[in-house]
């Protein structure tokens, strides 16, 4: 099977996808193991996409969401490849919004009647006093599309209107968007990894996230924690915790439409109940830390390398099967059928 990878400088988005350069090697050399004829593609300009089109690779794996070039233009790569009719791993665009945009994910399960943290959006000024607030003190503010605990860290928890005015303004200021408020949740943090076979089951492996215990006391799963490796990933140990959790992921799973796999991030309440917080749809591949190869090895014993085959046996189902060109069969000399 000829496959292509596509990644382009991470410093060019606020999403990094499977991640750096050398998480992307790892899942160039995984495919490369499995048999397949593989190359790593960093994509910088739309030329270099025009050369993959003309290539016609029969899968090609994305890395990244999107490739930013001139003028500040971001080319949606599924949505690229599916006007030019080749085979990509993944969520189609239509799905991809739910990555990108936490409040579409939000309502849209809200309507199929999954729990999901109340919230609203502000902008500096936006609200006047406490009082003007939807919802009540304590809340937890970051960005509206950004991953990897991107502008997250132990400020983001706010518990007055000082402080709420303090990191919206933070925030507005380095992402250049609406700020996400959401009700804080007390509980604890999951992340399920899920891969959808090509005859449509689901692996599901559910692990606990834990934070550090920062010196305030608090344990904030931010940008640093990351990027740091710091956090604790673990096998659920309560068995009904492990139900609730799958049941919701697999829930959002399905409700938003996903491709191939994803990772849905869930947390609880005090009570123990599960909310979904959001989908990463092209989940962090570095291998030893990344929370998707992780969850996968911890709760379905899968090594990296089987991780990787999992993920691309969807995409590779979609290659039209190329039958050999009939020959006829010769009998004394007689053309009598094609083989």
């Amino acid at each position: 099977m000829n496959i292509e990878i596509i990644t382009t400088p991470n410093n060019a988005l606020k999403e990094t996808g499977f991640g750096s350069l050398k998480a992307c090697q790892s899942v160039c050399d995984a495919i490369s193991k499995l048999g397949h004829d593989v190359t790593l593609t960093v994509c910088e300009t739309l030329r270099d996409l025009e050369l993959i089109v003309h290539r016609k690779p029969d899968l090609v794996v994305l890395a990244v969401k999107y490739v930013s070039i001139e003028n500040g233009r971001d080319i949606w790569l599924s949505e690229y490849l599916a006007s030019h009719d080749i085979n990509f791993t993944g969520s189609t665009r239509e799905v991809l919004k739910f990555d990108s945009d936490k409040v579409l994910a939000k309502i849209h399960l809200r309507s199929k009647g999954l729990k999901t943290a109340n919230y609203f959006t502000a902008i500096p000024g936006q609200y006047k006093s406490e009082a003007n607030l939807p919802i009540a003190f304590p809340l937890f503010l970051k960005p509206l599309d950004a991953a990897n605990g991107n502008g997250i860290d132990d400020l983001s928890l706010v518990t007055n209107f000082t402080e709420f005015e303090s990191k919206t303004l933070s925030l507005y200021e380095t992402f250049q968007q609406p700020i996400l408020a959401e009700e804080y949740l007390e509980g604890r943090e999951y992340s399920v990894a899920i891969i959808k076979s090509p005859d449509g089951k689901l692996l599901v492996a559910p692990v606990e996230i834990i934070p550090p215990e920062s010196s305030n006391g608090m344990r904030i799963l931010g940008e640093q924690t990351k990027q740091n490796d710091s956090e604790q990933i673990m096998k659920i140990a309560n068995q009904q915790i492990v139900y609730k959790v799958k049941q919701i992921a697999i829930e959002a799973f399905l409700g938003l439409g996903i491709r191939d796999f994803g990772r849905i991030d869930i947390k609880t309440n005090k009570q123990g109940d599960c909310y979904f917080m959001e989908a990463n749809l092209v989940p962090g591949m570095t291998a030893g830390s990344s929370y998707f190869p992780k969850a996968c090895s911890i709760e379905q014993a899968l090594s990296y390398r089987e991780v990787i085959q999992r993920i691309i046996e969807a995409g590779i189902s979609r290659v039209p099967e190329v039958l050999p060109l009939a020959i006829p069969a010769l009998i004394d000399g007689d053309v009598v059928s094609a083989i």
